[in-house]
């Protein structure tokens, strides 16, 4: 196989030593291996600077979009109805869930360029008493904006409802102060900023919020409530964890400590994402994003203008060199992405910007 780093938003370029933890083998219903699962809830709960008397960590089998639908499907109850603040294909993605589940919801679309408005958001949930819980995406991987949580969260929390925040893209690797926004359920994935790779979501979630969850979910595997009651126990997983990506997670965990916390690979990612972008721009290559709402997680590109471009020859030419990139999400325009989160260093920036400028000598 082709060794390449991934410069995706996740999966994304693990360490070596991420890696060598899926070289063991463990019993799910073993002692050593559920105290695992339970550091890994604490030490998430600090990542989200909460406490563990008004916070829990409730982990997920499943993809990121498993626990979105988790919390969605667990959360939203027969007489409730949900606000859905879309501005990309995740956003999109939850009135998805919302339609497949029979949730009653409504949804405020934005242009994907464009972040969420708090104003106009608290009159929608004014002029709409029915409403009893918003939620919206952190980071839009769809095109790399961040959105702006702290006005959307203090308005629909000065309005009395639940909020749930999708922070699949951006949970550590950019600090959320959880209970200070009052998030009421925030959602991410094991192959993110944390680092480790695909196998489960987790969910913290406000206690009183998730106790009003029991007897509410429409589906068995992805009850939110009953997930945790069973973790809250000892550690064990209500049905088979995916064992191996929770020792490489629980490494990953320590890594992100070592490095210097959310701060330091904050630090890191940004510095990896200006450089990224500057050297893209020298080179003709424009953002769909602009810099003041511009994650530091991944990048959106028109293509360039004036040339005979394709994105699976360019995609080729610098997979073959070490590096996978990944196509545009945008519908209305031609676009590709960079992300640049994972094991990626401003070294391997250079050398990508480098493939780049070859390519285009070649068209």
């Amino acid at each position: 196989m082709v060794n390449y780093k991934l410069l995706t938003p996740g999966p994304l370029t693990t360490t070596e030593t991420v890696k060598r933890e899926m070289l063991v083998d463990h019993c799910t219903w073993d002692n050593d291996y559920k105290q695992i699962t339970q550091k890994i809830r604490k030490g998430l709960l600090e990542l989200a600077h909460v406490s563990s008397e008004e916070y829990t960590a409730v982990l997920m089998q499943g993809s990121g979009t498993f626990g979105v639908e988790s919390v969605l499907t667990s959360s939203v109850g027969k007489d409730d109805k949900i606000l859905i603040i879309a501005n990309g294909a995740y956003g999109e993605r939850m009135e998805d869930i919302a339609k497949h589940a029979g949730l009653d919801y409504t949804i405020y679309r934005c242009h994907y360029n464009q972040t969420p408005d708090a104003e106009a958001i608290r009159g929608i949930i004014e002029s709409d008493s029915k409403i009893t819980h918003a939620a919206m995406v952190h980071c839009e991987t769809t095109s790399g904006i961040l959105n702006d949580i702290k006005s959307v969260a203090e308005t629909v929390k000065s309005l009395g409802r639940t909020f749930i925040l999708d922070a699949m893209s951006s949970f550590g690797g950019v600090e959320i102060p959880v209970g200070e926004l009052g998030i009421d359920f925030i959602i991410s994935s094991a192959n993110k900023c944390i680092q480790g790779v695909p196998g489960f979501s987790f969910i913290i979630c406000r206690k009183s919020a998730l106790n009003k969850c029991e007897g509410q979910a429409r589906s068995l595997s992805l009850d939110l409530y009953d997930q945790w009651k069973g973790m809250e126990k000892d550690g064990k997983w209500r049905f088979t964890s995916p064992t191996h990506v929770v020792l490489a997670f629980a490494k990953a965990m320590e890594e992100l400590e070592e490095e210097g916390g959310i701060s330091a690979r904050n630090k890191r990612y940004s510095e990896n994402n200006r450089m990224l972008i500057d050297k893209m721009n020298e080179m003709g290559f424009k953002t769909y994003i602009d810099r003041e709402h511009q994650s530091p997680i991944i990048t959106t590109f028109f293509y360039p203008e004036g040339k005979n471009f394709s994105f699976e020859d360019m995609y080729e030419y610098i997979k073959e060199r070490g590096y996978a990139i990944y196509p545009g999400k945008v519908t209305e325009a031609d676009t590709f992405r960079i992300g640049n989160i994972g094991e990626i260093y401003k070294e391997d920036i250079e050398k990508l910007c480098g493939i780049f400028e070859e390519y285009l000598k070649t068209i």
